[in-house]
């Protein structure tokens, strides 16, 4: 069967009865809690006396981290459409991705890239088909660079627990998909069945530097999560950073994958929590602690950060926030 006509009836399917694909979401997201609740039942105790007992200065030091993350973030979608000779201000592409992390609270992963589409055509970039390119090769690329990030730690953190090999081979599917020779001809050829153009590739060098570039945001979330830890009562040294970073992006890919959870709900937490749990960098509890913590952190950050994107640095621009480059 052709792909493109099975993911059209999927879609169909999913507008003609959303609540039955809410409804299975929900049944499957209880489940996964009954599970995970089961298997940590030990440590909510001790998480629990942690968070009583949480620093509100290493949380607010946590937070300033993690919106640091997303600032820094922003740049590398603007470099890809930049790459394409679409150029969107920084206030412009900040809403968008704010508007994007708060949409996977919705029930059902479309959301999250038609909500920056919409956001990106106020912005004045029009371009649908584009826009949802870049935000496959973005999160392609954020996720292979976590995925090195992780692996590198590896050989100063001991005695993790963690699918090593799966994620190595996630990894290189991933980073063999988006070879532009790969990547372009089969995106060009769905696009094309749905009316659109073709897709322009990304120059070698581009590529190279955004896999550079991610892995340093998965470093200054590592921080986040470093400081969130110390926050509960952790100690865990600052070698562990790299690690911590490596523990959010295989995070932030688990609950990519898990669709049937709105933002990764609780699929993110308990695989962050299993593999911090898993050394001896720091309690049980802790990392309990500090799992919690951290979406509490990432919920209001990304509220915040729309409020900025979207109220005070929308006063700064003083030119249209998207334009063609020329020649």
């Amino acid at each position: 069967m052709d792909f493109v006509n099975t993911v059209r009836r999927l879609i169909a399917f999913s507008k003609a009865h959303p609540w039955v694909v809410i409804a299975t979401q929900l049944v499957i997201l209880a489940v996964f809690f009954v599970s995970v609740g089961s298997a940590i039942q030990g440590s909510f105790k001790d998480a629990g006396n942690d968070l009583r007992n949480a620093n509100p200065v290493y949380f607010v030091l946590a937070s300033a981290a993690l919106a640091g993350y997303y600032l820094v973030f922003v740049f590398g979608w603007m470099r890809i459409l930049a790459d394409w000779g679409i150029h969107i201000s920084y206030p412009a592409a900040l809403r968008a991705e704010m508007v994007s992390m708060l949409a996977k609270y919705v029930p059902g992963g479309v959301w999250t890239p038609a909500a920056r589409v919409v956001a990106a055509r106020r912005a004045g970039v029009t371009d649908a088909a584009l826009v949802t390119v870049s935000i496959l090769i973005e999160a392609g690329i954020s996720a292979v660079a976590g995925v090195l990030v992780f692996v590198v730690s590896l050989a100063w953190v001991r005695g993790v627990n963690a699918p090593i090999a799966p994620l190595i081979a996630f990894a290189v599917v991933v980073a063999l998909l988006l070879h532009p020779r790969i990547f372009c001809p089969v995106a060009s050829r769905v696009l094309h069945k749905l009316g659109h153009g073709s897709v322009p590739p990304l120059r070698t060098s581009t590529m190279a530097f955004l896999l550079l570039f991610y892995c340093g945001t998965w470093v200054i979330g590592g921080t986040a999560l470093w400081l969130l830890l110390r926050s509960v009562g952790g100690h865990p040294g600052p070698e562990s950073i790299v690690f911590l970073g490596g523990v959010a992006a295989v995070g932030a890919i688990v609950a990519v994958l898990a669709v049937f959870a709105p933002s990764g709900l609780v699929p993110r937490e308990a695989s962050m929590y299993g593999l911090i749990a898993s050394t001896t960098i720091t309690s049980q509890g802790a990392a309990l602690g500090a799992t919690v913590l951290n979406r509490v952190a990432i919920t209001v950050v990304e509220v915040l950060l729309l409020v900025v994107g979207g109220f005070v640095l929308r006063r700064s621009e003083r030119e249209p926030t998207a334009q063609p480059s020329e020649g």
